[in-house]
């Protein structure tokens, strides 16, 4: 059990029987009246985000949820194979579990799982991967200022937006929470 108080980003709840992971919070002490700590909270398995408002110190329990690094193997059918990198055992996690991270999840690369009673429940990728464009219209002479953007497609078949003066066969830095272009990687 823990309390309003202690929120924060990335923990997790068991409200009413159902699991949510915190995605922002904010504490509120309004001139009149006690305080209050608004939250905004995504249901687990069916990503549906809520807006909830607790009373300041409510008691509210959270989920023993372990956070493990594991580095992605292989597809399998509907289950994509991760392996802890620590004990080397092999978890298969759903697809509905990877969701639209698959979108830039490369062959060995580490991510954090958290596990619930053993069974994945969250997929975490870093802030930002490097991944190699295949494709994208060749840039022109003269495109080299900033502004003007083009479709680009990563290694993984997910398409993002580049400033016109990137090729294929460029390596990006692409942010995996909205899918931004961050920069060309010089290897």
């Amino acid at each position: 059990m823990a309390t309003s108080n202690d929120l924060k980003n990335g923990i997790v709840l068991s409200i009413d029987g159902q699991l949510w992971t915190v995605i922002d919070f904010q504490h509120v002490k309004p001139g009149k009246g006690g305080a209050f700590v608004r939250s905004k909270l995504k249901n687990v398995l069916s990503g549906k985000v809520v807006d909830r408002t607790f009373n300041a110190g409510a008691k509210v329990e959270t989920a023993s949820v372990d956070r493990r690094d594991m580095q992605y193997l292989y597809r399998d059918g509907d289950d994509w194979i991760f392996m802890d990198n620590i004990s080397f055992e092999q978890f298969p996690v759903p697809d509905a579990v990877v969701g639209e991270s698959s979108r830039y999840l490369l062959e060995n690369q580490t991510a954090q799982v958290a596990m619930y009673e053993g069974n994945p429940i969250i997929l975490e990728l870093p802030a930002s991967v490097e991944m190699m464009l295949t494709y994208t219209e060749p840039g022109l002479q003269g495109d080299r200022s900033s502004g003007g953007t083009k479709p680009a497609t990563l290694e993984t078949g997910a398409e993002i937006h580049v400033p016109l003066f990137i090729d294929s066969e460029t390596k990006v830095k692409v942010d995996t929470r909205d899918g931004s272009y961050l920069g060309r990687v010089n290897d």
